[in-house]
């Protein structure tokens, strides 16, 4: 199966006001979310929106830092068939030339979890949920 985008990410420093500017947008974002380190929604269509506070990055990526403008707090989400698919389009993806950021790895979210970087240096996860033990 080809990949499929899943998810549009973005980054964000106050998730509260975050939050509050993309429901004035008309997103259905749940109404307890405010405090939360991670926080999704759905999209018509079948996509999915997360917000992730910079907090939550750095736990995940330590590399990170906070960019001067606006790149680098939004990737796309590639949602793959399995853990292998995700090894193998991270292979294809880095043999190709395209920097990888975050080599596969087994996230504690239960998601076999990778990030290559785009021709302008934007994030792209690659993803697919971890067999159930």
């Amino acid at each position: 199966m080809t990949p499929r985008l899943d998810m549009i990410g973005l980054v964000v420093s106050d998730m509260a006001a975050s939050l509050a500017f993309y429901r004035r947008l008309g997103l259905d974002v749940p109404a307890d979310a405010a405090d939360q380190p991670h926080v999704e929604a759905d999209l018509p269509g079948g996509l999915r929106i997360a917000w992730d506070t910079e907090d939550t990055i750095r736990s995940i990526d330590p590399s990170w830092t906070r960019p001067d403008g606006h790149s680098s707090r939004r990737e796309l989400a590639f949602l793959c068939d399995s853990p292998a698919e995700v090894d193998a389009l991270y292979a294809e993806l880095t043999a190709a030339g395209h920097p990888g950021h975050l080599k596969p790895w087994d996230a504690f979210w239960g998601q076999r979890y990778a990030v290559v970087l785009d021709p302008d240096g934007c994030g792209v996860s690659l993803f697919a949920a971890l067999a159930a033990a």
